[in-house]
């Protein structure tokens, strides 16, 4: 199996950068991607039919190219109209090779396609590094076909980092080509 573009690119290019912008010795202490973990939200909805978490588990598939958990809540919440066992959410993590791939899309195909994008938050950041991203809307996604989808529901995108703050894990994915705001806003 190749490996994927981007994580020969990491390899290659934007390790050697980021040291030297870092000023780091040893290539094991730079920063690099742990996981992705791919988030959507379906308490709401779910409600109301309950097919709909096989169509967002399908599209989650789509996108990330493996297959997702369905998430089931623990207890029962009545002013929620939540029953224990309930499907509350869809979540996968990717490791390896397809998180690059992911990636890639990621920021080469879907980001540029979300309508009146001006660039990622520089405050998506917690404390240790990680950073997340919220898309409106999954058809941003070139594996979704607009016509064929039931519904359009949201993604949560957490990436996972060994970076040890906010300033290094930033270096990073700006090296990836994550396109953030220049204001910071």
């Amino acid at each position: 199996m190749n490996k994927p573009r981007l994580k020969e690119q990491y390899e290659k290019e934007i390790l050697p950068a980021l040291m030297k912008e870092l000023d780091i010795k040893n290539r094991m202490a730079a920063p690099y991607i742990k996981k992705i973990s791919v988030n959507v939200g379906i308490g709401r909805i779910v409600a109301k039919d309950s097919k709909i978490a096989e169509n967002v588990a399908a599209n989650v598939a789509k996108i990330t190219g493996q297959k997702p958990v369905i998430t089931k809540s623990r207890k029962s919440i009545a002013a929620f109209k939540l029953r224990e066992g309930m499907p509350v959410g869809v979540m996968v993590t990717l490791r390896g090779p397809k998180m690059y791939e992911f990636l890639d899309r990621l920021v080469n195909v879907a980001l540029p396609r979300i309508r009146d994008f001006r660039g990622l938050s520089t405050r998506a950041f917690d404390g240790k590094g990680n950073y997340s991203i919220g898309i409106k809307e999954h058809s941003v996604f070139p594996e979704i076909v607009l016509e064929s989808a039931e519904m359009i529901h949201g993604i949560q995108i957490n990436i996972n980092l060994s970076a040890k703050d906010k300033e290094s894990g930033m270096a990073l994915l700006k090296k990836f080509g994550f396109p953030f705001k220049e204001d910071g806003k």
